[in-house]
């Protein structure tokens, strides 16, 4: 029940340091993303990374220094709930012509539960639902840059048009050949229309802020003609030459969700007003979540929120029962899952059998080395959440039985009310997009016969995209470890992601080696390693047995990855990124490069 009165005296002074601690971290925030430009004309690949694994911790930063001055100057973990009351209702007050209320509600939420603790004991004093509308908010600053900008038929015809827009962005660094490139971008169009001609009310929107990832920078935007909506994407790169250039043409819902993939780093983006941005993108990928987008785009928390809501929503209209995930069980995470719901939950188990040697805070470093990493379209991003509560009655005993034998400290079941309706509070968890597990996968491809053309070509399919996987990785810095198939994925789209993280280290970390010669007869017959390993000591001869038992699965995997066995391959790139070469790695098929515009690369998974 909310207060009649707002009659305590520090209730506004809190909710206006909640709001003042909000608004600074937003100004940070998007002040990191604006110098994105910079490093993008500068070519400071290496900054850019650092940049984007910096931002990251920006959030809880600003979180844990509004709590700090909260506790220092208004006591506010022992202020009464009464006070909390109203503490929120003016905050909501000064949400009102906010332009950003959404991540402000989120900010909310987090120092709240920072200072009540018990996080999901207190939704009376949280943002549950959202309190104020994002829908057409503006901003009444006329010097302040549009959501998006429009275009209209030029007398140049369409290469004048994008010609126009790409000018707009006001790179500071020439283009190689614009004319040229511009040239490449309007034939795509003019055949992606296909035959419809171009209406009067024939549009190009483009969003008024380029997106930053890498070594890219994208255009994003849609082709309105008549009733038809085309979502387009331009990727601008440093070209061979030394100048920009637009590298491709990416069209459809389908080349802007592989752009914006769960599996691919945040974007850098300047925005005054993110809801706007994300209605926009929104409009681009439908079937895309929110939550997903505000993610794209560097706002994880806001992401997190919306998910959860959604979740929620999810729990209420659907009945089935949450259970343990099929595939082959790991040995370091329990995996359950809501056959339902797209998503899988894994929580860490208690104990780890031989011959797993890490700890928890060791598997939960390496999952925020790769939230921190660029991730290149190969690792699955995770959501983390903390005490976070399900209706017991979703849970099958089976699942519970799991908990309670692998990772007791995780599970608690409690009556919170004292009506009989049991929750399971879960201590500590990720939450990832569900994929088959590649090993699954490829057996179905055998089980349905390789006689048949279509399973041929899904498993010839799947261990390309394999070996491609592990070869973006490498360009990323990345060495999985765990290179067996039971952990990596195959998403609907058909791309193979890696999803068990236990185990990854640095490329740049290990020591790439030959097997060494048997000494003795005894040594060639011996089924045991004679030679000396270190920790980090790799040897890529002894994939094979281990990846390609089965004849099909290996002759594929010869035909398009044998380098990945020779310790040459390896090593090389281990060289190259000590010497601080940076890869490119595209989220879009080489096929679709403009070819007269082709930035120097090395040939690498998504490169090729």
């Amino acid at each position: 029940m909310f207060p009649e009165r707002l009659d305590a005296p520090q209730a506004y002074d809190i909710a206006k340091a909640m709001m003042d601690g909000f608004n600074r971290h937003y100004r940070l925030f998007r002040a990191e993303s604006a110098r994105a430009k910079h490093r993008f004309e500068t070519a400071d690949w290496h900054g850019q990374q650092r940049a984007q694994r910096e931002r990251i911790e920006f959030y809880d930063l600003r979180v844990k220094e509004c709590v700090r001055r909260l506790d220092k100057e208004f006591n506010a973990g022992a202020q009464p709930m009464d006070l909390w009351h109203q503490v929120k209702l003016h905050y909501i007050g000064l949400m009102v012509n906010h332009l950003r209320p959404e991540l402000a509600e989120t900010f909310f939420n987090s120092v709240t539960t920072k200072i009540l603790h018990r996080t999901h004991f207190h939704n009376d004093f949280i943002f549950v639902r959202p309190a104020v509308s994002t829908e057409y908010i503006e901003s009444d600053d006329p010097t302040a840059r549009p959501t998006y900008r429009a275009y209209y038929p030029a007398p140049g015809g369409l290469s004048a048009v994008v010609s126009s827009l790409v000018e707009d962005f006001a790179l500071q660094h020439p283009f190689e050949d614009l004319r040229r490139d511009v040239a490449c971008v309007a034939r795509a169009m003019e055949q992606r229309l296909g035959a419809a001609k171009l209406r009067s009310n024939f549009q190009i929107q483009v969003l008024s802020s380029l997106f930053f990832r890498n070594k890219g920078a994208y255009v994003v935007g849609k082709v309105i003609n008549g009733f038809n909506e085309l979502p387009f994407a331009l990727p601008l790169l440093h070209g061979e030459r030394g100048g920009l250039v637009i590298d491709a043409a990416l069209f459809g819902e389908n080349d802007l969700q592989m752009l914006f993939s769960f599996a691919r780093a945040y974007f850098m983006v300047d925005m005054e007003i993110p809801s706007a941005y994300v209605q926009f993108l929104a409009s681009l990928m439908p079937r895309k979540p929110r939550a997903e987008l505000y993610i794209a785009l560097g706002l994880a928390k806001q992401g997190k929120t919306l998910f959860y809501r959604d979740f929620l929503h999810h729990l209420k209209y659907s009945s089935d029962k949450f259970r343990i995930a099929p595939g082959i069980k790991g040995m370091v995470m329990l995996v359950f899952d809501l056959p339902s719901f797209p998503y899988v939950f894994k929580l860490i188990r208690d104990h780890f059998p031989a011959p797993k040697e890490t700890t928890r805070e060791q598997v939960q470093a390496k999952y925020l080395l790769v939230k921190q990493h660029d991730r290149v379209g190969r690792m699955a991003d995770t959501l983390e959440y903390s005490l976070v509560a399900f209706p017991r009655d979703r849970f099958s005993d089976e699942l519970i039985e799991e908990i309670r034998r692998h990772a007791p400290s995780q599970l608690e079941i409690s009556d919170r009310d004292g009506d009989g309706r049991q929750e399971v509070i879960i201590d500590h968890l990720y939450i990832e997009r569900r994929m088959v597990p590649l090993n699954i996968h490829l057996q179905e491809c055998i089980d349905a016969g390789l006689d048949k053309p279509e399973a041929a070509s899904a498993l010839e399919h799947a261990v390309l995209e394999y070996g491609n996987a592990i070869k973006d990785l490498v360009a990323a810095n990345i060495f999985p470890g765990d290179m067996l198939w039971k952990n990596f994925g195959i998403t609907r789209n058909g791309k193979v992601v890696f999803y068990d993280y236990d185990e990854i280290e640095y490329v740049t970390d290990c020591n790439f080696r030959r097997v060494p010669p048997p000494r003795c007869e005894e040594d060639e017959l011996s089924g045991e390693v004679w030679w000396p390993v270190g920790p980090r000591d790799v040897f890529p001869e002894t994939f094979g047995p281990f990846l390609l038992g089965n004849e099909a699965v290996r002759a594929a995997f010869m035909r398009h990855h044998a380098d990945l066995l020779d310790v040459d391959f390896w090593q090389s790139h281990k060289e190259r990124i000590q010497a601080g070469h940076v890869y490119d790695v595209f989220p879009y098929d080489g096929a679709r490069r403009f070819r007269c515009a082709s930035p120097s690369h090395q040939p690498q998974g998504d490169s090729l």
